[in-house]
């Protein structure tokens, strides 16, 4: 029935096309995409295919035009066969987190082709994923070049390295939760944008995203604590040095807090350079960061 249904929506915007509106028949020609990864949107965007997007996930916050500019269906982890089979669409690309199983079998089951495209929080993996996204959209020529600009931010980044003498240590909050923290450690996106930034991950020896003891925080002894903003819901200095273990850190002296975008700082996607450059200006400030990542970062402070 969902199939029946995704067909006859998709055939119905085929025979409209040509007298909808100018340009359409060239576009009915074109797949038609939904996207579940925030990371991916951007990739597409960046691409310059967004017109080719008829769906996007609730993580796609960036560009911020992207929710806006294209019907919702919902939480990543929590994808609705229905909702996604409603926007008959070609191909679904997403990341590995998106979910459940049983709805992307479902989509599978009507006819649609579902793209999973492997996270990896790492320099290669960035790479490697803006020129799969390129090729899956015919768009190899404009991936090759995003992909030969965020590789010039990463070479930037080594060398600003390799200047710095005593990493920070840095501890990533997830969130609290009735006072407990859940902190990212090896392995995860939050270690790799730390070393990345040349500071150092204060519980490297916790594997994943895990909750850890008041004693495990007091004995990680974090210079900096990072997290990510989440509009009204952000952590404040207030919510985090209040708690006991985090007060008796070296971190709460100055009650050094830092939060940013987290799609821009866990993502691993086009402006990881940028990110990572931030977090070092924060962290590092003694860094010497090569003059090709300003230019990233102006141009994405305009946007």
């Amino acid at each position: 029935m969902l199939a029946t249904l995704a067909r006859a929506a998709a055939l119905a915007a085929f025979v409209c096309a040509p007298v909808c509106a100018p340009g359409a028949a060239f576009a009915a020609e074109e797949e038609r995409l939904v996207v579940a990864g925030g990371v991916l949107t951007e990739i597409l965007y960046a691409l310059g295919a967004q017109d080719r997007i008829v769906g996007v996930d609730t993580t796609s916050l960036h560009p911020p035009r992207a929710l806006e500019e294209h019907p919702d269906i919902g939480y990543l982890r929590a994808l609705s066969a229905e909702g996604v089979l409603s926007l008959a669409p070609d191909r679904v690309l997403a990341t590995d987190a998106a979910g459940p199983a049983d709805a992307l079998d479902l989509i599978r089951q009507a006819g649609v082709d579902v793209e999973i495209l492997r996270e990896e929080p790492t320099e290669a993996g960035v790479l490697a994923r803006i020129r799969e996204v390129g090729a899956l959209v015919e768009a190899e020529e404009a991936a090759r070049a995003l992909a030969d600009e965020v590789a010039a931010g990463f070479a930037a980044l080594a060398q600003a390295r390799a200047t710095i003498e005593a990493p920070v240590r840095v501890l990533f909050v997830l969130s609290l939760q009735n006072g407990r923290a859940m902190v990212g450690g090896a392995g995860t996106s939050a270690d790799a944008i730390i070393t990345l930034a040349g500071g150092e991950n204060a519980v490297s020896g916790v594997d994943g995203y895990k909750p850890v003891t008041d004693e495990a925080i007091i004995a990680a002894a974090p210079d900096v604590i990072l997290s990510i903003g989440r509009g009204d819901h952000a952590l404040s200095p207030d919510d985090v040095f209040a708690l006991p273990a985090f007060a008796m850190t070296p971190a709460a002296a100055e009650r050094r807090l830092v939060t940013m975008d987290g799609l821009a700082l866990l993502g691993f996607g086009p402006r990881t350079p940028q990110a990572a450059a931030e977090l070092m200006k924060i962290l590092h400030p003694e860094a010497v960061i090569a003059p090709v990542i300003a230019p990233l970062l102006r141009a994405e402070a305009t946007r």
